[in-house]
């Protein structure tokens, strides 16, 4: 395990000695920002029908620092946000 996000650093089974730390790099400032943009994700999944029960966002940050979100889908709930996309961006150019 090299940085934070991988099986180590978990929410609650936190394991600091299974991640590499660098010194100086604001790590926390980074899941912070993450574990926000997750939220307004599930939140626009959620308003646009997808059944977040079938999505999963892990907040994470990556050597750098920077913030980074995870997302795992089934491949049903995967196809649904494609075929959603799709819709929405063949909608978009139709009002254009």
């Amino acid at each position: 395990m090299d940085g934070i996000g991988d099986d180590g650093f978990d929410g609650e089974d936190l394991d600091p000695d299974a991640v590499l730390w660098v010194r100086g790099v604001d790590y926390l400032a980074g899941w912070r920002d993450a574990t926000q943009a997750a939220a307004e994700l599930g939140d626009a999944l959620a308003a646009a029908g997808l059944d977040t029960a079938e999505a999963k966002l892990r907040a994470a940050a990556v050597t750098d620092g920077s913030g980074v979100v995870r997302l795992e889908l089934t491949a049903a709930a995967a196809r649904e946000v494609a075929m959603r996309a799709r819709v929405d961006t063949a909608q978009r150019r139709d009002l254009s």
